[in-house]
């Protein structure tokens, strides 16, 4: 992994807190940054301060007149390049994504595949920031709106996707004419500075000001900087619920915006008519994949009680094929859990789910031995629950998977609606008007609702995002992109009167 590290840019084991593209460190408390995968230690980093932020934002700001004037496309341009370099280090990038986090190798390629998608769609995008013209009521009038660069926005990602949310965001911010202040996880920081180190180069050869795309690595407190300072615009923050609401009251008190995507509790609601085949690998997927980390894992399962034993038992079949172990070998499907915290979570939430009245199917044991000497590794875990059972309303970042009984699609929904999160849904049926029920605004509540795919694996081309307790917010595709823009409103009066609006006379 020294190598991979090495080959991206990065100096091991110790590095700056920010990017390094200045050649500073951090001020503050030294870090080990250790792999979820062996235990071992990937590096030491310095945790910045608030001067480290204020460096930073000096040179944020430096950069963005010279960025906003630019031509949209001439910025698209600039992104197109950080895209092919993301293309030649996909695959030491995704190893270090992999090995940093722990998500299947697989998927850390995947997460810089999105990258690099969401470079391909935001060139487009450059040629496409519409505005709209609309009819004056006072002739010889011109009425029109225009979207403009806000200034600098932040970004705050979570250790889940290291990379890819932080592109969602950075990308789109970027060809809106934004600059851009990352804040990522202090777990996952290495593959963050790897990033900026990709794009820095980008930026030097096009002789265009580093200050363009910052990354600070820091802890809750540069966050709460980041959500508290005016000079950021856009605060997008990625992360749970509680951080999700303390960063909305912090930037609404300054009346600045925001874009949260928090918590997830997704289910997948499996019909008397679905086909089994498509919807055991869908939910197994949903469940384990990432270890049960991601925001959209499948949590919960509702199936109809004819289908209700025969699926579960096809699901302990095919938890009973799963690989654990080392992310980084390919033939296993499930990597560790970020950290020893995260397991005692899982352990916690197994226990409580059974205390309550859970009976545990399969799992729910920390894993040992010789290809499991990190202590971050646990069996993916199915529970037979009760749809009352209070821990059913909660998010837990683990591998553990509530299957629920009904009787009716009305209460399917309802079961899957009565949680205070809101992002992806799914259900599994070949019945068109069960389909288009769920898919109706009697349907599903969430952000995202899919029939026959599961709850993961969203393309970047569709907005992502959720309701309720999950934000609100929406990345990434279709038009996010106004979210890192101000609109405005002209008029322009080419006649020889002054008329004003709604007939309005003012005589002088």
């Amino acid at each position: 992994m020294k190598k991979v590290i090495d080959d991206l840019g990065l100096k091991t084991p110790f590095y700056g807190a920010s990017s390094g593209q200045r050649n500073w460190v951090g001020r503050g408390d030294k870090l080990n940054i250790k792999s979820p995968v062996d235990g071992k230690l990937i590096g030491e980093i310095n945790l910045a301060e608030n001067k480290d932020y204020e460096s930073l934002m000096a040179e944020a700001q430096i950069a963005f007149p010279i960025w906003k004037a630019m031509p949209a496309p001439h910025r698209g341009e600039i992104v197109r390049q950080f895209g092919d370099a993301l293309r030649k280090e996909k695959e030491n990038l995704g190893k270090l994504v992999s090995y940093e986090m722990g998500k299947s190798l697989q998927e850390g390629y995947g997460e810089v595949q999105e990258m690099i998608d969401i470079c391909d769609f935001a060139v487009g995008l450059s040629r496409q920031l519409y505005g709209l013209q609309m009819h004056s009521e006072r002739p010889g009038h011109r009425m029109f709106e225009q979207w403009h660069p806000l200034g600098v926005v932040g970004i705050i990602s979570a250790f889940n996707f290291p990379v890819a949310v932080w592109a969602w965001n950075a990308a789109l911010a970027w060809v809106c004419g934004n600059v851009c202040i990352w804040k990522p996880s202090e777990k996952t920081p290495f593959s963050a500075m790897a990033c900026q180190e990709i794009f820095r180069k980008v930026l030097i050869a096009n002789d265009l000001p580093e200050g363009i795309s910052n990354v600070i690595i820091g802890d809750r407190a540069i966050g709460k900087l980041m959500s508290s300072d005016p000079n950021i615009a856009l605060i997008s923050a990625t992360g749970s619920t509680q951080m999700g609401k303390s960063v909305a009251e912090t930037v609404g008190r300054r009346l600045g915006k925001s874009i949260l995507e928090l918590g997830g509790n997704n289910a997948i609601i499996v019909a008397e008519d679905a086909d089994l085949n498509h919807a055991v690998p869908a939910i197994v997927f949903g469940a384990v994949g990432t270890a049960g980390q991601r925001c959209t894992s499948t949590r919960r399962l509702i199936v109809h009680e004819s289908q209700f034993e025969s699926l579960l038992e096809k699901l302990k079949q095919a938890y009973g094929q799963i690989r654990i172990g080392d992310p980084l070998d390919e033939n296993n499907h499930v990597g560790p859990l970020i950290d020893t915290m995260a397991v005692e979570a899982y352990l916690n939430t197994v226990e409580k789910a059974q205390n309550q009245g859970g009976e545990l199917v399969y799992g729910g044991q920390v894993l040992d031995g010789e290809k499991c000497t990190s202590g971050c590794y646990v069996m993916p875990t199915i529970i037979k629950a009760d749809q009352n059972m209070p821990i059913m309303k909660q998010e837990t970042f683990a591998p553990i998977l509530y299957v629920t009984s009904y009787k009716d699609l009305n209460e399917a929904i309802n079961i899957q609606n009565n949680v205070p999160q809101g992002l992806s849904s799914s259900i599994f049926t070949l019945n068109m008007r069960k389909a288009e029920t769920f898919l109706s605004n009697s349907g599903s509540d969430c952000g995202i609702a899919n029939v026959n795919i599961g709850t993961s694996g969203a393309e970047i081309g569709g907005a992502f995002g959720g309701e309720k307790e999950t934000g609100g917010g929406r990345e990434s595709g279709s038009d996010s992109w106004k979210a890192y823009m101000r609109r405005q409103t002209c008029t322009i009066n080419y006649s020889t009167d002054l008329p004003l609006a709604q007939g309005i006379k003012f005589d002088l």
